[in-house]
């Protein structure tokens, strides 16, 4: 039971307010379907393509920026961020240099393998070392376990998310070490991706969860669905490093409340989702919400606006400053 844990709970009545108020405003949005060259393998790719390629660039997913230093640069006369960026550079890299993904070439990855590829015009990946370390996981694993194929750990997990004991799609990954965050966000963002390009679809998608990084935590506790204790929201506030204990305990109570909304409002997870990655990067920004700033360009493009936040009304800080908090300090990680 994730309520009452180091103090963080779920309230379950504001989840069911919410997941109906959410339902309206995701019925309008267009579905994308990560089939964008520009960030993405092209529609013309095997699954083995698509699929490797996104157990890569998952892997890679991970605390791109840092306190004063975006990540952030032009590629092509378009100036990209953090995650933008990291896929950007991904599409580049398997259109110049395909076998980069395979597992042999995975397997030997170097640092100077990683700069080269995700450093451009100034921005670089904070963690270089991490992230050669995990494609060389990767690569050996895969061909220690799936003959090289990425497409094997789909096959051999029969199309579930979760199978057995240890049997699953999200299961099998712990094996990598990119993928053993505690709370899943890695495996579930990597399910999304897979699905929806119609490499797979899950025979069990009551075992779908969002894939809750911080971003998605800072949305559960601004609208009410999660409660913390005062000193714990107080370290949010002063944006002071949370332990990896508190950290789990703010994603799992997070993914359960979302995962009740998306219930609630007959929503897909991965969906929700959807909704939530652009509602967090356009309206309930980190420093400048709609509710405080007004609306910007960008959000008065979406579906949903209206002049104003479409969850005023469902929302606990649009009248309570103290829910008003960026999201919790957690850096030094690989897990999201």
């Amino acid at each position: 039971m994730i309520s009452g844990w180091r103090g963080v709970s779920v309230v379950y009545d504001r989840c069911v307010e919410l997941g109906r108020e959410i339902k309206r405003l995701v019925e309008p949005m267009e579905v994308d379907d990560f089939q964008n060259p520009e960030y993405y393998p092209p529609a013309s790719a095997s699954r083995e393509v698509v699929a490797t390629y996104f157990l890569v660039m998952v892997a890679m997913d991970h605390r791109l920026s840092r306190p004063g230093k975006p990540y952030e640069a032009f590629v092509d006369g378009k100036l990209y961020h953090g995650a933008d960026l990291l896929y950007r550079l991904g599409s580049k890299k398997l259109q110049e240099d395909p076998d980069f993904f395979t597992a042999e070439r995975l397997s030997r990855a170097t640092v100077d393998d990683v700069r080269s590829w995700l450093s451009v015009g100034g921005a670089s990946p904070p963690d270089p070392e991490v992230r050669a370390k995990l494609l060389r996981d990767l690569g050996r694993k895969l061909q220690l376990l799936y003959q090289g194929s990425a497409w094997g750990i789909i096959v051999e997990s029969k199309g579930y998310l979760r199978r057995g004991v240890g049997e699953g799609f999200v299961d099998r990954l712990k094996v990598f070490t990119a993928y053993q965050d505690p709370v899943e966000k890695k495996a579930f963002l990597l399910a999304k991706f897979l699905e929806r390009r119609g490499v797979v679809r899950f025979a069990d998608p009551h075992n779908k969860e969002l894939p809750v990084d911080n971003h998605l935590v800072r949305l559960a506790i601004r609208t009410g669905i999660v409660s913390a204790t005062e000193d714990l929201l107080e370290a949010v506030r002063r944006q002071k490093e949370v332990d990896p204990l508190d950290d789990v305990a703010l994603r799992l109570a997070a993914r359960r409340a979302w995962r009740v909304v998306a219930q609630h409002g007959g929503i897909d997870p991965f969906i929700l989702d959807d909704f939530l990655w652009a509602f967090g990067r356009l309206c309930c920004t980190r420093d400048t919400p709609t509710c405080r700033a007004g609306c910007s360009d960008r959000c008065r493009g979406m579906s949903w606006c209206n002049g104003g936040c479409p969850l005023s009304g469902v929302c606990k800080a649009y009248s309570d400053d103290r829910l008003m908090v960026p999201e919790h300090r957690f850096l030094l990680t690989w897990w999201y």
